[in-house]
């Protein structure tokens, strides 16, 4: 297969998980239910991440799948990662700023990545070496880049969830003193690392017309961002976007790794000195 049968392919899974949100949201067939993690999910996820999965058993019968709902089918060197809805409640909630995620990677490198957001009419994708792109109203792709930023102390930084919210350990330990570093940061914290404007700050892709921080660093809103707690469908397919952007990945570990439940996007201009404030917390 070829990135340009790939991609292809991409957008048609794209399409198709519009179709279905769109027309569950327009019915109101929504059917939530809390998950173990307390994180909601729709009949509309479960839909979506069926009818992927089956096309691409159909139309790449040696790929394997990963998606947040039924967990991984097949075997092989290509794996396609979906997360059906990202941001469910903001789907819930009947807000615009919800998508699909879809990346492809290859023996654990991730080369595509797409994600639509139904609502805006907008989609953001990238195949390794061809750039990173955006599409919406009046529908002309054009490409996007990162900031030029490089220094932290001069950057803004987004943070999800805020370190008040995660575990005590080191990643909170390391969110803080990332926090403590930057100029400012999304949601905006006090001194004290806690939420400084409202008591349940909304994602830090709220009101900036994306569905995923690492978009706000590919599309240069943000210098950076640091994601805990997400799983290889939240990250892997927005690693060549930011990267094609001229953005740079790894997990807290500085590693080029999107399963461990950490991710740290950059302008690339930073990030050593993200990774440095990392090294440093205690």
């Amino acid at each position: 297969m070829n990135s340009d049968e790939d991609l292809h392919l991409a957008h048609h899974m794209a399409g198709l998980a519009a179709k279905i949100s769109l027309r569950y949201l327009n019915l109101g067939d929504l059917r939530p239910q809390n998950k173990q993690d307390g994180s909601p999910v729709t009949s509309a996820d479960h839909r979506i991440e069926r009818e992927l999965r089956a096309l691409i058993d159909r139309m790449r019968p040696q790929d394997a799948f990963t998606g947040e709902e039924f967990g991984t089918s097949g075997g092989g060197p290509r794996r396609w990662f979906v997360d059906a809805i990202d941001g469910t409640r903001s789907y819930l909630a009947g807000t615009p700023e919800w998508g699909t995620l879809i990346g492809l990677t290859h023996e654990g490198s991730a080369g595509l990545g797409l994600v639509c957001a139904p609502v805006l009419q907008r989609r953001w994708w990238a195949v390794s070496g061809h750039g990173a792109w955006t599409c919406g109203p009046p529908g002309v792709p054009h490409r996007v880049s990162v900031t030029g930023q490089n220094r932290l102390c001069r950057a803004s930084v987004g943070i999800w969830p805020p370190p008040q919210r995660m575990p005590e350990g080191h990643c909170r330990t390391a969110a803080a003193r990332i926090a403590a570093q930057a100029a400012n940061t999304l949601p905006a914290l006090d001194p004290t690392g806690r939420a400084s404007t409202v008591s349940d700050p909304p994602k830090p892709s709220t009101g900036s017309g994306t569905c995923h921080g690492g978009l706000l660093v590919a599309t240069g809103q943000l210098d950076a961002f640091l994601l805990v707690g997400g799983g290889p469908w939240d990250v892997a397919p927005l690693v060549p976007i930011v990267r094609e952007a001229g953005g740079a990945f790894t997990d807290l570990d500085g590693r080029d790794r999107f399963d461990t439940g950490t991710a740290l996007f950059s302008n690339a201009r930073i990030h050593d000195e993200l990774l440095d404030a990392v090294r440093t917390a205690t």
